[in-house]
């Protein structure tokens, strides 16, 4: 199995867009390839889009090949759209690595794009009842607030965890969101703020929700010999596992402030790359809402189960804490385009490990960083692990 590494990162900028979505598919692939001049577009064999519904969202199928001829290349070896919802772009990311690492395909673009506000947002709204099962969790309006509503609710009455908690994540990442451009939200807040905020779905106010949003960002991966030739800063690929429970929600009923799929994953990624949760020094969850950012802290192993509103509150999230988690904002300051969102953790990495983000939120002296995507209600959960150092070997057991 061959190392594989990323050596081009780009990004648009996230928000209410009135980019369509193939604006946002070409401003991505332009980004990308700007911060890559030396790329020939003829050595890019494979391709890999991670798009969760544009179907409804913009009634286009059929779209990888589209996203191929929106940027002017001829794919030889494969290409795929992954959908996973939440976790789209980051299964692209996977995909792509282990089409390299197998000799399948030398050089791979993945890009993940979404376009979510769009005039029938009705339809855009309701279409999010789909990432749980549409006969079951959405006719009861068993949508992402509720859901996350009772894990937070099951959470506080088990662990004592507080409102004011939850509300110190959005204080964080909007800090740190506040320092990057291609946030949709750019402003710091206060825990008072948030806490006053318009309620959607008790304990959950607004401020601890992340955002409907458009978006779309990209990376070039390439093989050990073709990133020598790319790049002088490539970001290696350690690996990367899933893990999914049920399908809806009321096969997964039990405790729902144990993810035990997520602590699997984070058991096998560790066990695959050879690290342990204090060997990590930069973690991009996946906080769509603020309390998965607290439960995460838990799973991924950064503090004892039960103590992940203790974790934020003294501060051990930050930067300069025991991990950095989400120094670029997460989605509840970059907001959540779903098939972007994974993708867009991986420029962050890659931004961190060359020193090419603001100061204020700069990890210096970083050399490994997990990425962590969630999907449905919590039920499948994606971790990829990247380093600044080769990988001494590539293990796929687990």
């Amino acid at each position: 199995m061959r190392r594989v590494a990323i050596v081009g990162a780009g990004i648009t900028k996230f928000g209410v867009r009135e980019a369509s979505w193939k604006d946002l598919v070409q401003e991505a692939g332009k980004a990308v390839f700007d911060d890559i001049p030396n790329l020939d577009k003829k050595d890019i064999d494979s391709l890999f889009v991670g798009a969760a519904q544009p179907e409804r969202w913009v009634f286009q199928t059929h779209v990888a090949p589209l996203v191929a001829e929106l940027l002017g290349i001829n794919v030889t070896r494969a290409i795929a759209r992954t959908e996973v919802a939440c976790a789209s772009g980051q299964a692209a990311i996977r995909y792509a690595w282990l089409s390299i690492a197998t000799g399948l395909s030398d050089v791979a673009l993945v890009l993940g794009v979404e376009k979510m506000n769009t005039k029938f947002m009705n339809v855009s709204q309701s279409s999010m009842i789909n990432v749980g099962n549409r006969e079951f969790d959405g006719a009861n309006g068993f949508t992402a607030p509720p859901f996350f509503a009772l894990a937070a609710q099951r959470h506080m009455h088990d662990y004592g965890t507080t409102k004011e908690q939850l509300a110190m994540v959005r204080v964080k990442n909007a800090e740190y969101g506040s320092y990057n451009p291609y946030a949709q939200f750019q402003k710091k807040v206060t825990v008072e703020k948030v806490l006053e905020s318009r309620m959607v779905a008790p304990p959950l106010t607004l401020f601890d929700c992340s955002a409907i949003t458009d978006g779309a960002a990209a990376l070039i991966l390439a093989s050990e010999e073709k990133a020598r030739q790319l790049t002088d800063t490539p970001v290696w690929i350690l690996g990367g596992v899933q893990h999914v429970d049920a399908a809806h929600t009321t096969n997964q009923m039990g405790d729902l402030s144990e993810w035990v799929a997520l602590r699997k994953a984070a058991k096998d990624l560790y066990s695959m790359v050879g690290i342990e949760a204090k060997d990590i020094d930069i973690a991009e969850v996946h906080d769509c809402f603020t309390i998965s950012e607290i439960i995460e802290y838990e799973e991924l192993g950064f503090c004892r189960k039960g103590e992940g509103g203790k974790f934020i509150e003294e501060g051990e999230s930050y930067i300069g804490g025991k991990v950095a988690v989400n120094p670029g904002g997460g989605l509840l300051s970059n907001g959540h385009p779903l098939g972007a969102t994974g993708i867009r953790q991986a420029w962050e990495v890659v931004m961190q490990f060359r020193g090419e983000v603001p100061k204020e939120r700069y990890v210096d002296g970083a050399e490994i960083a997990i990425a962590h995507n969630l999907s449905g209600m919590a039920q499948l959960h994606h971790l990829m692990a990247y380093s600044v150092n080769k990988p001494q070997d590539v293990k796929f057991g687990r």
